[in-house]
């Protein structure tokens, strides 16, 4: 099933990333097992027709009282795109990639670049040549997965040059999806008592290009 595959390309695309079936728990009730359990992130997919269409992620940081802090986003997920579906794929290896973070320039894009790169070990392993790319536009986030190659001289002007340039390529790993933020809540998930920074207004924000 195509939400199954999804899962596998993010267990491939986030490290250290295990998949849990939800049963019949509430994401409050995961999330302090999860905490107890020294999970740094909850990761909690929505689905439709067996298609994802719903992302909430909870930071799950202890503060110096024992309480986690957050916070807590909600996406909406569009163009899924698993990693088998996308024309001259690689395969990933288990390297830790690089994090490429790119748009996230007002106050509220500091925090969820921040807040999405926590995701990852900050320890990248150059040697995989491997980079998840973030990249905010317009209020959505692309989300790729590449691994690029060095061809060192082969690259020529004119034939009778000698020396070739170096130029790089990239080969798409995947999964390819779209992320918009629909809303941030301080601390873990709380839809009773927790405090909003930010959702989003459709009647004000949703305006069109024109």
């Amino acid at each position: 099933q195509n939400l199954f595959y999804f899962i596998a390309d993010l267990q491939d695309l986030i490290p250290s990333l295990h998949f849990y079936p939800r049963k019949q728990y509430s994401v409050k009730e995961i999330c302090t097992f999860a905490a107890a359990r020294d999970f740094t992130h909850l990761m909690v997919l929505g689905e439709k027709d067996k298609q994802c269409n719903g992302m909430t992620i909870s930071h799950l940081r202890t503060g110096e009282d024992g309480v986690t802090t957050g916070p807590t986003a909600f996406f909406r997920v569009t163009n899924v795109v698993v990693g088998n579906k996308i024309p001259h794929h690689g395969n990933k290896t288990s390297h830790i990639p690089e994090l490429n973070l790119h748009g996230f320039s007002t106050r509220l894009g500091h925090r969820i670049g921040r807040f999405l790169g926590s995701m990852f070990p900050h320890a990248a392993e150059l040697e995989g040549r491997q980079v998840v790319t973030f990249h905010n536009q317009r209020d959505y986030i692309f989300v790729r997965h590449h691994r690029y190659v060095f061809y060192e001289g082969k690259f020529k002007e004119k034939p009778e040059d000698k020396n070739g340039k170096t130029q790089a390529r990239l080969q798409e790993l995947g999964p390819r999806f779209t992320l918009r933020l629909r809303w941030l809540q301080e601390g873990t998930f709380d839809t009773q008592f927790g405090e909003y920074e930010w959702y989003h207004k459709r009647k004000e924000m949703d305006t069109t290009r024109r």
